[in-house]
């Protein structure tokens, strides 16, 4: 059920992370426009799948607002190398190939598994017992 329910979440998280970059392309599209594209995508994504993991996957119940900034923290920080991971792939992806969906396709592969490895380094560093 936990895998279940790790791969919905995941699902709905790059869906949102996808979407908003799309709005971010809508409203701007100069210089640098992938990087922040990418950048907000990652803020809203980040911040869904936070709250999701948290109360339906490791059932974390945290002990104060002190407790839970430094929780959100540290799960952000497990995501960096899982970011890496993910903009990466996307950037590669626009590079390589001629054509508008490149960089959304480069972003779905960089997310699952980018979510697949920040599963493993959340359930062992963030959430653990």
């Amino acid at each position: 059920m936990i895998a279940f329910k790790y791969t919905l979440f995941s699902v709905i998280a790059i869906l949102l992370n996808i979407f908003f970059q799309y709005l971010s392309f809508q409203v701007y599209k100069g210089d640098f426009s992938i990087y922040i594209a990418m950048f907000n995508g990652t803020l809203v994504g980040l911040i869904v799948k936070y709250i999701l993991d948290k109360n339906f996957i490791f059932y974390y119940k945290t002990k104060s607002k002190k407790d839970d900034g430094i929780k959100f923290i540290l799960y952000s920080s497990m995501g960096i190398f899982t970011t890496l991971i993910f903009w990466g792939t996307e950037l590669i992806f626009d590079i390589i190939f001629d054509f508008e969906s490149a960089k959304y396709i480069g972003a779905l592969i960089g997310l699952t598994i980018g979510y697949i490895t920040k599963y493993l380094l959340d359930k062992n560093f963030v959430f653990r017992g």
